[in-house]
């Protein structure tokens, strides 16, 4: 690797760690340890992962020789790598007290001056060491995401409800009429194409065949799902999915995750504190289930994953990501089709699924995506808290469908009318 390689990687390298590490800028060590449900973690476990991540799959097999920080991290700070060690239980991530935050904070000071020691030696130019490190940038990218999503449950699970960050945010006006666009049928090619990074659930490339549809040019606002509620919408067992009512009875949902209603005002809890609701921002924190309601009732459906990505894969990846610094969904400003990207997840009607001819990589890391190819539905686009950089029109994200901690939201999709 030429110097001025090294000193473009070295740095980026810095830059993604050090916006991990900025995330938790303003919380305590209290806050950082918080685990407020079995699927979210605490922001320490997050930042402790993340250096896990690199100095199992890349510092092990590079460094020479390889002195682990505290061998004991091997097991608490694993996710779910059966083939690394036995991972610790993930709903007693929170019991972990111990080691402290700062002593995180120093691990990962000690792994980023062994990365960056390794960088600059003669074993950078192997072209397997180049793409795990690319991975485990890729990965701390989706874990910055994470720290926001698990942080938000968290801090909305206390009665005092805090700010996590002070924003002074516009009240906004209204959203763009919401329309369809026609798209023609044909065969079409998904997938990732290219030599640039993708995850290996993203290839191979393959054909599909694609029936004339129309999709709606934004997402589905919060004005929008209030009328469905209004209308008796968690009440109507006909338009939900049998697992989807039964789950509404379950845990007894009436309104989107973060909704609260009182003195006939419905507020709603961001990261920047509670306000009343805005009509034309995008509804967001709901389930596929839903999602998939909510598009019966409105005489739609929900794009398949092929839909989104040939519509999406002309258009430039810009919109509203964690770099805005709105951490929220904004509404859409201008007509056509738009808010493709950011914003919200956008639920699809498809399973996660291996593409034709998908093998896992070998190895531990194989397990990275294939594993979970199962009871699970994809979301396209990034959301409001996603890095920019890490989004593309090929991107598979996937969450069950009951999931709604998540920036997840709505895009409408129609059948074509048949002559």
């Amino acid at each position: 690797m030429t110097r001025s390689g090294f000193e473009k990687l070295a740095e980026r390298y810095r830059a993604i760690r050090r916006a991990t590490e900025e995330l938790a800028d303003g919380l305590s060590p209290e806050d950082c340890a918080v685990q407020s449900m079995e699927d979210a973690s605490p922001v320490k476990w997050h930042l402790a992962h993340t250096t896990w991540f690199f100095e199992s799959f890349w510092l092990e097999r590079w460094e020479a020789p390889h002195r682990p920080f505290r061998r004991e991290f091997r097991e608490l700070f694993n996710s779910y790598y059966q083939a690394v060690a036995e991972p610790f239980a993930r709903p007693r991530r929170g019991v972990l007290s111990r080691p402290a935050f700062s002593e995180v904070l120093a691990w990962r000071a000690d792994v980023d001056a062994r990365a960056l020691a390794l960088l600059a030696s003669p074993v950078a130019g192997d072209a397997e060491f180049a793409s795990v490190f690319e991975l485990g940038l890729q990965h701390e990218q989706q874990h910055q995401e994470l720290i926001l999503t698990d942080l938000k449950h968290a801090l909305a699970s206390s009665p005092l409800r805090p700010i996590y960050r002070e924003r002074e945010t516009a009240a906004g006006g209204e959203s763009a009429p919401l329309e369809f666009v026609s798209v023609a049928e044909g065969l079409r090619e998904i997938g990732h194409s290219g030599s640039d990074f993708c995850f290996d659930n993203e290839r191979p490339r393959h054909r599909v065949f694609i029936e004339a549809f129309e999709l709606g040019t934004r997402l589905v606002t919060n004005a929008e799902f209030q009328e469905f509620r209004l209308d008796g919408g968690y009440q109507r067992p006909a338009l939900w999915l049998a697992d989807g009512w039964a789950a509404v009875q379950r845990n007894g949902w009436q309104a989107p995750l973060y909704w609260e209603e009182a003195d006939g005002e419905i507020r709603e809890y961001t990261l920047t504190g509670r306000r009343p609701l805005r009509p034309a921002e995008p509804v967001c924190h709901v389930s596929f289930y839903e999602a998939e309601a909510f598009a019966r009732w409105a005489g739609a459906r929900l794009p398949t994953e092929p839909e989104l990505e040939y519509a999406a894969a002309p258009c430039t990846a810009d919109g509203n990501f964690v770099e805005s610094g709105h951490l929220h969904p904004a509404a859409a400003t201008r007509s056509g089709l738009t808010q493709l990207f950011g914003d919200v997840w956008e639920w699809t009607r498809s399973a996660y699924a291996p593409y034709p001819g998908y093998r896992p990589p070998e190895g531990a890391l194989g397990e990275y995506n294939g594993k979970f190819m199962c009871n699970q539905l994809v979301l396209r686009g990034g959301s409001c808290v996603t890095p920019r950089s890490h989004i593309r029109a090929s991107y598979r994200n996937f969450f069950p469908p009951e999931a709604r901690w998540q920036f997840t939201g709505i895009r409408l999709a129609r059948d074509a009318a048949r002559g």
